[in-house]
């Protein structure tokens, strides 16, 4: 069985993207959840590259992650800038808790993880069962891009103590019926010239058309959908390369 967000995977993410990186989605999801008071929840968190911003503009945000790496590096930053926020191991389709949050945020396509489609509507209904009435949920889509099996990709960081850690990221499946892609991601780690460490890694995404989302949103309990392209509030997206992002309300 392939890795899944690991532990080169997860230092990578943290050089790639560390803590103060936004791609105009931080400023975006900040004002979105101005005047929110309550609890709020980001599934699949990450190493809280969302998570730190909101929690230091004064939110109060809890987060979990299937990935242990992930919520570990999540703790370090937290615990580096003085917070302590609730944070706990658990999937998207799969959480349960005995509280409801005045709003959900899945920022940066994570919500697509969940390639298999009966997966992203189980999560679907886990949200609007943790919401409450009136409660607000925000969540990213991209469309893809890449429509050719086999195309690769290689990308290198040089991490702490001088190693350097290679991605190669190459096509495996593209499903148009079933609406996901799969990806194998290498990762390996280099010191002059000789291999430390490596980690093989399955990433399959799931994509939606933006109205057949806007109708699972509204067959999920969810009204007053707005649609934002590129973090520009009601901007109807143009184009498949623009980030896309649902905010709705939940109705009980």
């Amino acid at each position: 069985m392939l890795g899944y967000y690991s532990k080169l995977s997860t230092e990578v993410y943290g050089v790639d993207k560390p803590i103060g990186t936004s791609f105009g989605d931080v400023e975006f999801y900040l004002d979105r959840l101005a005047g929110i008071n309550g609890r709020i929840l980001e599934p699949a968190t990450g190493t809280g590259r969302m998570l730190v911003p909101l929690l230091e503009n004064g939110l109060s945000v809890d987060g979990f992650d299937s990935s242990p790496e992930m919520l570990e590096m999540c703790r370090t930053n937290c615990k580096e800038r003085g917070l302590n926020p609730t944070l706990f191991e658990a999937g998207m389709e799969t959480f349960s808790l005995d509280l409801e949050y005045d709003a959900i945020v899945i920022p940066a396509g994570t919500f697509l993880l969940l390639h298999e489609r009966e997966a992203s509507l189980r999560a679907l209904k886990k949200f609007h069962a943790h919401l409450k009435n009136g409660g607000k949920f925000l969540v990213d889509l991209y469309l893809p891009t890449d429509n050719e099996v086999g195309n690769s990709t290689l990308r290198s960081w040089e991490v702490e103590g001088g190693d350097i850690i290679t991605l190669e990221t190459t096509t495996k499946e593209i499903d148009h019926i079933n609406q996901f892609s799969v990806s194998h991601n290498r990762y390996e780690r280099w010191n002059r010239g000789k291999l430390l460490d490596t980690e093989l890694e399955r990433f399959a995404m799931r994509w939606y058309g933006v109205e057949e989302f806007r109708t699972i949103l509204e067959n999920h309990g969810f009204r007053d959908i707005v649609i934002s392209a590129d973090y520009e509030y009601g901007r109807y997206p143009e184009n498949p390369h623009q980030s896309i992002t649902f905010e709705a309300i939940a109705e009980k």
